[in-house]
């Protein structure tokens, strides 16, 4: 992920050294979008399935979560890039690139991600409320839906403070589950072993391999990080002709690129925590604990204490929360790049949490519905993919900015094995 404007280097010692004083120049302020994007991968769905990867298979499952994140940082870079480069949305392109039919089943399939992503978090945060609080699991859906539009970015100065807001939950979901991971004994032996890519027989174990990296690379924000980081084109000190937008632009690249690294970077910590927590605590010794979140919690506080099991809701409540928000901000940004559309808040929050009060108050488990919402995730992601690396390969569209061949070549070698891995996925469970 080493991209830089080809055709633009000054040709002199001299003229180069603005292009470093700017790349150089660390801001905070502008970091952000990629922790908004963060967030969503570390929903309530990772923890249904990293908790049952763990608990029925111990490590062994460790190294598709990290595979899954490296595939994310990949494709939250070039989605953060698109938006920097054109200063428009991955879905605003689409509509603007391609055939009306195929932007009506982009769009159709794009809202059907967010719904299936709305149906996790809502009801990860449902069940969050019951195991803390004894809520219903309906009531505590209907919280989580009307806390979530609390949650969004209104008016002046909104984005930023929403930018924070999933920065400090990334920051508190990694403090419970790396406290959690480091205090089990056997931490760096079980790493070690899931590290070592391996096949694990069975379909289960191919089901939750698919429900992993549905959960771990989310469609919904490979479209809403390119919308996060358009309107930062033309960040930076005005005026100075073309080599001062060439530096801005190269400080505004290099910063989207630290961003993407910490954001993701933590995620996949958080990610791997998880498992490895639940694979020291609860494999072989509490299968129980695989069957649902609610038992996960009763078995961490029978091995961990009440302390770790508190931790262990609050995380969950604090992930549904957080997650839904930015579900809703993706929805937005589908709608109005794919269709030139809007509707008001409360409706996308009305319909989109519909599905999951269902789930909720129809008696099917919940920890179920989750690895399954995340396994139907897993098949949004192609769509999401294919045009992000054609219009990433485009110089028409990125111009200086378009892709090295090494990165287009990656993106389509993880392309084929998403596809594959679908692919094997869905015969599996035909076949049984």
């Amino acid at each position: 992920m080493t991209d830089r404007p080809t055709g633009t280097a000054p040709t002199s010692r001299q003229g180069s050294a603005p292009f470093r004083r700017q790349r150089r120049g660390f801001s905070a302020a502008l970091l952000g979008p990629a922790f908004v994007a963060a967030v969503a991968y570390v929903d309530p769905g990772n923890f249904a399935t990293n908790v049952q990867a763990g608990t029925e298979y111990g490590p062994l499952l460790l190294w598709v979560v990290i595979a899954a994140n490296l595939v994310a940082m990949l494709l939250q870079y070039l989605s953060a890039k698109l938006g920097l480069a054109t200063g428009r949305s991955l879905p605003q392109l689409c509509r603007e690139r391609y055939p009306g039919p195929v932007v009506y089943g982009l769009w159709a399939q794009a809202e059907v991600v967010v719904v299936m992503t709305d149906l996790a978090e809502v009801v990860g945060g449902a069940v969050a409320l019951h195991i803390l609080f004894g809520l219903p699991l309906p009531l505590g859906g209907l919280v989580i839906g009307t806390v979530s539009l609390l949650i969004m970015p209104m008016g002046a100065g909104g984005r930023r403070r929403f930018e924070v807001f999933m920065a400090l939950a990334l920051a508190l979901l990694l403090g419970t589950f790396l406290g959690q991971a480091l205090g089990t004994p056997g931490l760096w032996e079980s790493a070690g072993r899931g590290l070592v890519p391996r096949a694990v027989p069975g379909t289960d174990s191919l089901v939750l391999a698919g429900g992993i990296v549905g959960a771990t690379v989310m469609p919904h924000v490979v479209y809403l990080h390119s919308a996060l980081t358009s309107g930062r084109r033309g960040a930076g000190p005005p005026g100075g002709g073309a080599e001062r937008a060439t530096a801005s632009r190269g400080r505004l690249l290099w910063h989207t690129r630290v961003d993407v690294a910490l954001a993701m970077g933590l995620a996949g910590a958080v990610n791997a925590a998880l498992l490895l927590s639940a694979a020291t605590l609860f494999h072989p010794g509490a299968p129980a604990a695989a069957g649902s979140l609610e038992a996960a919690h009763s078995a961490y506080a029978g091995l961990a204490g009440p302390l770790a099991a508190a931790s262990f809701g609050l995380a969950l409540l604090v992930s549904g929360l957080a997650g839904t928000s930015v579900g809703m901000y993706a929805g937005q940004v589908v709608m109005d790049g794919f269709l030139r559309r809007r509707i008001p808040l409360a409706l996308r929050r009305t319909l989109t949490v519909v599905p999951a009060l269902a789930v909720l108050a129809s008696g099917i488990s919940p920890t179920g519905a989750l690895v399954l919402s995340q396994v139907a995730l897993s098949f949004g992601i192609p769509f999401a993919l294919f045009p992000l690396v054609l219009l990433t390969r485009d110089r028409s569209v990125m111009g200086p900015w378009v892709n090295r061949r090494a990165t287009t070549l990656c993106a389509w070698t993880v392309s084929a094995v998403v596809l594959a891995l679908n692919g094997a996925l869905v015969v599996s469970l035909l076949t049984g």
